[in-house]
């Protein structure tokens, strides 16, 4: 089973979005399946194999997340942070301005979901092997 300290240590070593394929890869080799990250307070939602789940604190004050969501601004988002051009901080920041409520990584469909606040696929990656 993992820990919230192997995430840690694994989350450690990203930088920026271009490092997220290789953090995906590090989690699921953890027994990580899925995990679902709230914008509002960047806590995080872990789920494992027979049921496990696993929580991490929020990281920061809760902020508002914009009531209107932005596609089109997220899409563009996230085309500057998998480029390295924001950080992981400012990417959350940026992606409550969009009305994005949280994202869901599914590590066994390879995807990450981003919906907003009233359940709304706003943007469906595919995560890249390595």
């Amino acid at each position: 089973m993992f820990t919230i300290n192997q995430i840690k240590e694994a989350h450690v070593k990203v930088k920026s979005g271009a490092d997220f394929p290789k953090y995906v890869q590090d989690i699921k080799a953890l027994g990580v399946l899925r995990y679902e990250h709230f914008v509002c307070d960047g806590h995080i939602r872990y789920s494992g194999q027979e049921g496990v789940t696993l929580s991490a604190d929020a990281k920061w004050q809760a902020r508002a997340i914009a009531a209107k969501s932005d596609t089109g601004q997220l899409k563009h988002l996230l085309a500057m942070h998998q480029q390295g051009q924001t950080s992981y901080a400012t990417f959350c920041e940026q992606c409550a301005g969009a009305g994005v409520e949280k994202w869901v990584v599914d590590m066994v469909g390879m995807t990450c979901i981003y919906y907003d606040l009233a359940g709304n696929e706003m943007v469906v990656e595919t995560i890249p092997a390595l």
